[in-house]
């Protein structure tokens, strides 16, 4: 390293995050739920020492087993005979994908007055981004850049969910991915650890808020721990080989955000980690997540996760994958059997002491006591919500639009004026309520579809006369329906072309090689376009899309993605202008399946980009930016952004380390002549660094409402972990180091305003 960069130190627990710009009761609401914490630790502690002091090793073992349920069965059917005998023996802590008042308070009943100690049982259930009323997907949410938005889809979440009996959500999914080919980046918050920490610690707070005393939160869980996000090839529980820096830098920050936020739980991922499955990594489970941040809550496996450490090739068998997983740091068991089967010869011969074991059941045990379980482990069977409320489903129609990204407007096409005599709308999901999205309750889907784009479009304009055809298949190569399509097109004054991806091709095991719409459905875009009359496309999917060569025919598309329960009516009220459109791109866009992977925040290269230069990073076939960029969102209005101005050009390393902070203040006006939302956005290069920095990394945003010629001013605080990074050090080396820095403001990653910054 240069002698003139001197490089200061910084403790993870030391350093303050300073650019909380959008989460302003972050630091607030994890004081109050440490303090909370801290509070009852002594009470708890003692009332987990007495349970565990009165346990036999076969009862210790129990409360780490969690065996699954199904969420149509009832117990005393002859299906759920294990489940119920473990429960009545005190030999199951936790039951998985169950719900419903009457089930769930029965099979407690077996645990609680059957079992010789009566523990609870701990029910958990994968609440996504809805219990009866579905939210938009996370991906989504993300879009709003709005963290409120995410904290609402878990406070309505989990009233519905617990007043159902379930106590436990595994959610939020907070890995950060740069692979659209995933089918799981639906489940994430896109390829940035900045936002995804922010909308992270909002749900964690929405799922939990102030306690668990009114029975209406549920405890989180932050999964998956860790760098799920980055399999080879976007192939679901593939390999991950990532640096320690990048794995600090990208892939912890959002878990960090999560447990700051008061996350009680952590799922372990399905994949390696530099060679070392992730179930079995006692680097990521017990150096960095038990130790270094003093985690106090339990780590539970993934689906078999354990089981699976076979295949890997990291365990030999059931007794070596109980006992690596166990030491590791995994303390329950989900689905497979293994440490419930060979813990107790484990435990008496050594190789797990039972000092691990111990500790594996209290941070189980801690958990149940907080949730008063052991107090009133049944939930109110006449008071169970069995169907989405009017205030829960105007919360989501909210959400669904506010979601929503408008990536193309020429000449204003959009909105439709609700004068319109005549409008078609055409397409697979026109007339279609499968548009809830991935990882829904099944009984939800199956009670509650999505509202239907066609008759939202009815309703916004009862006077208009309003044809439909579905012109092709979500994924069926037969053109023959186009004709009705393109004869409706032709009758109409302007076509609604509704076209995407179905919900079965994103979420889990959903992995797509070609990322282009299915099907026929570009030939749908095309045929409407050459009818030369006026049309607008509104995507419904669950990543990003390629999009051909029908973008550049198409006057205005607006992403809408999987928008849930209240998509079709979240869908008009954008169309029709009820809602100026304000979301942004969590992810970036690729061109083509070949530019995987592409994002914003990529590391510098010694041969950056230059167009009259052969030899430089670059496609000899394509532009070197995505299609859309992160960020990128469109408006019915338009705005502009001043240039940020520093509070002070220069700070020394010291006054950092001690939570010194510089102000970022940056103008905003709306110059058309609609009140509407833009998206401020803050991002940072280090322009010369010990370990090569991305280009830019976001690190501040504010979405801002304003009235037709209003303006407003917008401020960040930027401090040490805006300006610092992590090492390669294993041990965890924080650095902030001299040198420039440039801060660049605008609407989107491609922002250009910028000033300097100078860290003496």
């Amino acid at each position: 390293m240069p002698e003139l960069r001197r490089r200061t130190l910084l403790s993870a627990i030391g350093v303050t995050a300073a650019a909380s710009t959008v989460v302003t009761s972050g630091a607030t609401g994890a004081q109050a739920t440490f303090g909370e914490r801290a509070a009852r630790r002594d009470e708890v502690e003692r009332k987990v020492k007495d349970l565990l002091d009165r346990m036999t090793l076969e009862e210790k073992l129990g409360q780490v087993q969690q065996l699954p349920w199904s969420w149509d069965l009832n117990p005393g059917s002859g299906d759920t005979k294990e489940v119920e005998e473990a429960a009545r023996s005190g030999r199951l802590g936790s039951v998985l994908s169950i719900f419903g008042a009457e089930a769930t308070n029965e099979l407690q009943r077996l645990a609680v007055e059957e079992s010789r100690l009566g523990v609870p049982l701990l029910f958990g259930l994968d609440v996504i981004h809805g219990f009866w009323t579905n939210f938009p997907i996370p991906l989504a949410q993300a879009a709003s850049f709005d963290p409120e938005v995410a904290r609402r889809d878990a406070q309505v979440s989990a009233k519905e969910a617990r007043s159902n009996g379930v106590h436990w959500a595994f959610s939020p999914m907070m890995d950060v991915t740069h692979e659209p080919r995933w089918g799981r980046i639906a489940e994430s918050n896109g390829e940035d650890p900045y936002l995804t920490a922010q909308l992270a610690a909002a749900k964690v707070k929405g799922y939990q808020g102030s306690g668990y005393g009114e029975k209406e939160t549920l405890a989180a869980c932050a999964k998956h721990f860790v760098a799920y996000g980055a399999p080879e090839g976007g192939r679901d529980y593939n390999t991950v080989d990532v640096s320690e820096s990048r794995l600090r830098n990208l892939y912890l920050p959002p878990f960090k955000a999560a447990l700051e936020a008061g996350a009680e739980t952590v799922m372990a991922s399905f994949n390696t980690v530099s060679g070392v499955p992730a179930h079995g990594n006692t680097h990521t489970l017990t150096d960095i997540l038990k130790d270094e941040w003093d985690f106090d809550g339990f780590v539970v496996s993934d689906w078999t996760g354990v089981q699976e450490l076979i295949a890997h090739g990291f365990a030999g068998d059931g007794a070596d994958a109980a006992r690596l997983a166990l030491n590791a740091g995994v303390d329950m068991e989900m689905t497979s059997t293994n440490v419930a089967e060979h813990g107790k010869k484990l435990v008496r011969s050594g190789k797990v002491s039972e000092h691990r074991l111990d500790d594996a059941v209290a941070r189980i045990l801690r958990l149940k006591f907080t949730l008063g379980l052991f107090d009133d482990p049944y939930v109110d069977e006449d008071k169970a919500i069995t169907r989405p409320t009017a205030a829960a489903r105007e919360a989501a129609r909210e959400a669904g639009a506010r979601s929503m990204v408008l990536l193309k407007n020429e000449d204003g096409a959009l909105p439709l004026k609700k004068s319109v005599n005549s409008l078609a709308v055409v397409g697979p999901f026109a007339d279609s309520g499968d548009l809830l999205g991935t990882w829904v309750v099944p009984a939800s889907a199956e009670k509650f579809p999505a509202v239907k784009v066609l008759d939202a479009v009815k309703r916004a304009v009862p006077d208009a006369k309003v044809t439909y055809a579905r012109g092709v298949d979500p994924q069926g190569e037969d053109t023959g329906g186009i004709a009705d399509a393109v004869a409706a097109a032709k009758a109409a004054d302007v076509t609604v072309v509704v076209v995407g991806e179905p919900p079965a091709l994103s979420g889990e095991a959903a992995v797509r090689s070609d990322i282009s719409l299915p099907g026929a459905q570009e030939k749908l875009i095309e045929a409407i376009a050459a009818t030369g009359r006026p049309f607008v496309v509104v995507l419904v999917n669950g990543r990003p899309l390629t999009i051909g060569d029908w973008l550049a025919k198409a006057p205005a598309v607006l992403e809408a993605w999987h928008p849930g329960t209240e998509a079709g009516n979240a869908i008009a009220d954008v169309l029709f202008g009820t809602v100026n459109p304000g979301g942004k791109l969590p992810v970036s866009f690729p061109r083509a399946v070949g530019q995987i992977p592409i994002h914003y925040n990529h590391e510098s290269t010694g041969r950056p980009y230059d167009p009259d230069n052969k030899f430089t990073s670059k496609y000899l076939d394509l532009p070197p930016d995505p299609q859309f960029a992160f960020g990128h969102g469109l408006s019915y209005t338009t705005f502009t952004i001043g240039a940020p101005e520093l509070s002070r050009s220069s700070v020394p390393v010291g006054a950092l380390r001690k939570g010194d902070t510089v102000q970022v203040a940056v103008s905003v006006r709306n110059t058309g002549r609609r009140a509407g939302d833009e998206v401020v956005q803050l991002y940072l290069r280090d322009v010369t660094a010990s370990l090569t920095q991305p280009v830019r990394r976001l690190r501040g945003f504010r979405r801002v409402t304003l009235d037709a010629g209003a303006s407003t001013t917008v401020r960040f605080q930027l401090g040490a972990d805006d300006l610092g990074f992590w090492t390669n050090d294993s041990r965890g080396e924080f650095l902030v180091e001299e040198g420039e820095f440039e801060v660049y403001v605008g609407n989107s990653s491609q922002a250009k305003a910028k000033k300097k910054l100078t860290v003496t």
